[in-house]
């Protein structure tokens, strides 16, 4: 029973901090209908970011994240501006294609920048671990995690019951609408944009504590979001923190109670058997073709 609901707090703590990662990639293309390719790179860039501070002042990386978020959310701002403004109105295959290219320059840039070798987080409290009724929950995990929740919550408190967060909404639901009641929708687009980047920044402060990070581990964060956000359903910020639960839940219960080296694997089969019976995800809605490439 012990090692049961060590493994469930572990699941959610570890889902909290998907949560929080996916959450920004949901957010874009649920007002933009862009799908973010370089989201894993910014999360990557961002343990990167985290990793110069503790290195460099001792900072702690969890405490750095009002540091690391501000700074990339002002590059996902200019990201939005130089990069995906231009092309956000394009079919998404263009967009896809873009994202994935800037992706690929983001690696380079972190490679020369940091090196191509692996690279740790190791705080004091690295190998520590709470003690209660039995169970030991790692420190890094439990600050993480808690950390993921706050900023989630914040996060949501902006979309739901700010000003922004209602242009938001209406920048999504009718672009054209939103512009004849004043709204300037292509402002709002950078917000969000921004928003959804600053969001993995956060998330990568975080995941740079519990897991060792390379350049190319984009690639392994992109599949593992995209997973998450399809499981979820596209564009649903409610459905991004269902399958971001779901996904660490089966990543620590397959590691716990059948092999590690499954563990990778198991949630990917979890979002194909949900797939074939809810194509458009747990909490999606089905979308015309046209509706989304327009």
């Amino acid at each position: 029973m012990t090692e049961l609901l060590q493994t469930l707090a572990l699941g959610l703590l570890l889902g909290g901090v998907y949560a929080l990662a996916a959450s920004g990639l949901t957010l874009i293309f649920g007002v933009m209908k862009v799908i973010n390719i370089a989201h894993g790179a910014f999360v990557v860039l961002a343990a990167f970011i985290t990793y110069s501070l503790w290195d460099a002042f001792d900072l702690d990386p969890l405490l750095a994240i009002v540091v690391t978020t501000p700074v990339v959310l002002a590059l996902g701002w200019i990201t939005y501006k130089v990069v995906v403004s231009p092309i956000r109105t394009a079919p998404m295959s263009s967009t896809v294609l873009l994202t994935f290219g800037l992706a690929l320059v983001l690696e380079g840039a972190m490679g020369t920048i940091w090196g191509n070798n692996s690279t740790a987080i190791r705080p004091s409290y690295a190998d520590e671990s709470f003690t209660f009724a039995g169970l030991f929950l790692p420190k890094a995990q439990v600050y993480g995690g808690l950390i993921a929740v706050l900023v989630l919550v914040l996060l949501w408190v902006v979309l739901t019951k700010s000003w922004l967060g209602r242009a938001i909404r209406a920048a999504a639901s009718n672009p054209s609408s939103a512009e004849l009641v004043g709204i300037k929708v292509a402002a709002v687009a950078a917000l969000v944009f921004a928003l959804g980047i600053a969001a993995a920044g956060a998330a990568g402060a975080i995941t740079g504590v519990l897991y060792p990070f390379v350049p190319g581990s984009h690639y392994q964060w992109i599949a593992r979001l995209l997973a998450i956000v399809v499981l979820g359903g596209l564009g649903s910020l409610n459905g991004a923190v269902l399958g971001a639960v779901l996904f660490g839940l089966a990543e620590t219960f397959t590691a716990a109670y059948w092999s590690p080296s499954w563990a990778t694997a198991v949630p990917y089969a979890v979002v194909f058997a949900v797939l074939l019976v809810r194509p458009q995800g747990l909490m999606g809605t089905r979308l015309r073709e046209d509706a989304v490439t327009t």
